[in-house]
């Protein structure tokens, strides 16, 4: 069982930056890739960025490709979002998600482990 806990939400002007943190409990994380996903009000969760168990490897929507970051500290069993250059449209709650798979994936439905998400909100 994995516990992953969100934390670094909240408000922010457009243009400003957030880091979003993960922080995994349980002895696998090393081994798990991560995914970070968002739901905006009255839209489907969607994703956003993953990473593998490595962190050598990462996969970006297109949406937020060259403005945000995703990395991560297996000593800390933590894994980042670097959120940059915020728009108003990516209000929305973020969750963190791990599977059992070292092998990061854009669809949710392969993440076993969900967080219980972090609001951020970004004004105009």
């Amino acid at each position: 069982q994995v516990q992953l806990v969100e934390s670094g939400g909240g408000l922010v002007q457009a243009g400003g930056s957030l880091r979003l943190s993960c922080a995994a409990s349980g002895r696998t994380f090393s081994n798990s890739g991560m995914g970070w996903f968002r739901q905006a009000p009255g839209k489907e969760r969607e994703f956003v960025a993953a990473i593998s168990n490595s962190g050598s490897s990462t996969y970006y929507a297109d949406s937020v490709k060259g403005r945000f970051t995703i990395s991560r500290d297996n000593t800390k069993n933590t894994v980042y979002l670097n959120l940059n250059s915020l728009k108003p449209e990516d209000t929305a709650v973020y969750y963190c998600a791990a599977r059992r798979g070292g092998i990061p994936t854009m669809n949710s439905l392969f993440y076993e482990f969900w967080g219980q998400g972090t609001q951020v909100t970004v004004s105009s």
